[in-house]
Formats: C-alpha cells, sequence, structure tokens
C-alpha cells in the first residue's frame, strides 16, 4: 500500500509541473458559452471541447446562441449556473454587460474561464492563443503589403462590443498611422463581421460610396467570407486586397480565387481543448503559476494582475496552407 501510494504521489508531482495535474474532483461539468451558434469557427471549438470532455471523462459541452446578443449570453450564463456546472467558460460578445452574471457564477463556487476576451472582470482566468498587438499588426502589415502601401481602407469587427476584436483593431490602425502614412482608413470601423450576410451588404455599401477604395481589413471569422463573397459579385476580387481571419474551409474557395488575400488565425479546436483542459485543473484543485505548461499553450508566463494568459500562436492562412487547415476541420 505505501509502495503504491509513493507511486501516485511521484505521479501526481511530476503531472503537476507538466501543468497537467489531474482534477481532484471527477466528472467536471464544463458549459462554455460562444459568440453565436451554427458558424464554422465555433463548430471547430465545439468538436475540442467534446474531445478533450471524452478523452478526461469530463462532461463538456458548447451553448451556442442564436445571434451575437450579450443578452443571450447573459441568459445561457444564467442557466449554466442554475444547472450547477463546476466550470463556466465564455468568448463574449460583450465583456461589460457580463459582469454581473460572471461574479454570479463565482459567488455560486463556479470557476470562470474567457477567451478573446483579456482583462475580463470578474473571471478567474482568460487565455489567449495570440497577443492582441501580435495578431493587429500582421494583419495591418499583411494588408499594407496587398495595397502596396497606401490607399483607402476599411475596417469590419465582429460587434462594436467585442473586447478582442477592437483591441486588434486598435493595434493595427496605430500601426498603420505609424508605418504607412499614406494609408487611410475610411470612416469608422463597421461592427458586422460576426454575420456573413451583413458583412457582404456592408461591403456593398461601402464599394458604392468609396469607388477608389483600396482594401479591406477584417478580424472577425464572418467578415473575410462576406466581404469577398461582394468583391467577387462586383469583379473586384484582382482590384481590392481583402485581408483578415476566417474559417479555411468556409473561406477556401475566396482565397484561392483572389477573393481574400490571407490572414492569420490560432486554432479554435485547440481553443476549446484547452477550455477543457484548464476547467479540469481549475476544478480539482490546481493553481495556475508562472511557468508551467499547459497543453495547446506551451509554457505560459501569466500576468497574475489582470488575469490573463497570453501566448502567441500564430498560423497564416495561404493558398499553401489552407487545404491542411481546413482538413483539421477548421
Amino acid at each position: 500500500m505505501l509502495k503504491r501510494t509513493g507511486i501516485l504521489v511521484a505521479l501526481s508531482a511530476a503531472l503537476s509541473l507538466a501543468g497537467l495535474a489531474p482534477a481532484v474532483a471527477k466528472d467536471v461539468k464544463v458549459g462554455v458559452v460562444v459568440k453565436i451558434g451554427g458558424i464554422p469557427w465555433f463548430n471547430a471549438m465545439e468538436a475540442g471541447i467534446k474531445a478533450q470532455s471524452q478523452e478526461m471523462g469530463d462532461d463538456g459541452f458548447m451553448v451556442g446562441p442564436t445571434s451575437a446578443d450579450p443578452a443571450l449570453q447573459v441568459r445561457a450564463v444564467e442557466d449554466l449556473i442554475a444547472q450547477g456546472v463546476n466550470v463556466i467558460g465564455v468568448v463574449p460578445n460583450d465583456a461589460t454587460v457580463l459582469e454581473p452574471v460572471l461574479q454570479k457564477a463565482r459567488d455560486a463556487g463556479i470557476k470562470v474561464i474567457t477567451h478573446e476576451s483579456p482583462d475580463q472582470k470578474n473571471a478567474d482566468w482568460d487565455f489567449e492563443m495570440v497577443s492582441a498587438q501580435g495578431y493587429g499588426e500582421a494583419h495591418a502589415e499583411l494588408l499594407a503589403q496587398k495595397m502596396g502601401g497606401k490607399g483607402k481602407y476599411v475596417v469590419y469587427v465582429g460587434s462594436l462590443t467585442v473586447p478582442l476584436h477592437n483591441l486588434w483593431a486598435d493595434f493595427a490602425i496605430a500601426y498603420l498611422k505609424k508605418k504607412y502614412p499614406d494609408m487611410t482608413m475610411v470612416g469608422d470601423r463597421y461592427g458586422v463581421a460576426e454575420s456573413a450576410d451583413d458583412s457582404r451588404k456592408t461591403a456593398l455599401d461601402v464599394l458604392a460610396a468609396n469607388p477608389d477604395l483600396g482594401g479591406f481589413l477584417t478580424f472577425g471569422s464572418q467578415g473575410p467570407v462576406g466581404a469577398g463573397r461582394a468583391l467577387e459579385e462586383q469583379h473586384l476580387c484582382d482590384k481590392v486586397p481583402l485581408v483578415g481571419s476566417f474559417s479555411p474551409g468556409q473561406g477556401s474557395a475566396l482565397l484561392k480565387s483572389g477573393c481574400i488575400d490571407g490572414g492569420y488565425m490560432w486554432n479554435p479546436m485547440e481553443a476549446g481543448k484547452v477550455f477543457v483542459r484548464l476547467a479540469d485543473f481549475l476544478a480539482g484543485g490546481g493553481e495556475v503559476t508562472d511557468g508551467m505548461t499547459i497543453e495547446g499553450l506551451g509554457v505560459i508566463h501569466p500576468d497574475f494582475k489582470e488575469g490573463n494568459i497570453i501566448v502567441d500562436a500564430l498560423q497564416p492562412i495561404t493558398v499553401d496552407t489552407v487545404d491542411k487547415l481546413a482538413a483539421m476541420g477548421l
């Protein structure tokens, strides 16, 4: 018995050093509320949540609202609290609107993890697979290269209340102002990139109002798809560059035809797995420490003051990489 105990203690210690300490609680129940259900990006995230939950023996599932409405996310979190889940994950549409209900969850003893919402109030941790500055500036530089460093461009975000999309846009716009003064942003950013239809319609309107438009910079997975369709309809794919992150399986044809010029992404399926791994760890009494390893994130150096875990895992989406990424279910 002593020998077996010693082996278990040694194993637990080894796993802890790797950031993979087993949960004390068994069958951890994890509900992850995303921005909107039914789009490829979050379908991939759901696949990751399910696969990792099955592997770890946890009960992990995703809740996808029917529209990108912050009120629907609040309602979903309320429902998860009522269900008595161990951990709630959220990809916020509006960080501020969620603050009261996330505090309610924590008051009920539920751990809270967010994604795409750095510095989220009333969360235990927020994790990011790319830094906001690196992501924004990488897309800005790609657009500048495609536009030859001059001309008018427009900016899409998922909505004007999505924290991370707007932070990416802030960094991108600042970068272009400083490095490419001959590039000019048209109007203000458009909060349409969670809908391919809205992105398409807005692109058609903007193109009609600005026949000399030089490019689109989009943050939000449906932005490139919708704007790309508009460029295709107007026979402008070879004249107006379009840069942004999108689900490779959804946007592959537009990329190969030249209607989308490329972008960068992280793996939403892996993000889904990280939600479950981190949830299992926290629910089991684990404490995040500097220098620990979390599979999918690597070695982490958390910001304990703001509750952020940020790494850089940028993946370029190009004609050469898109099929491989799409084959992964992305």
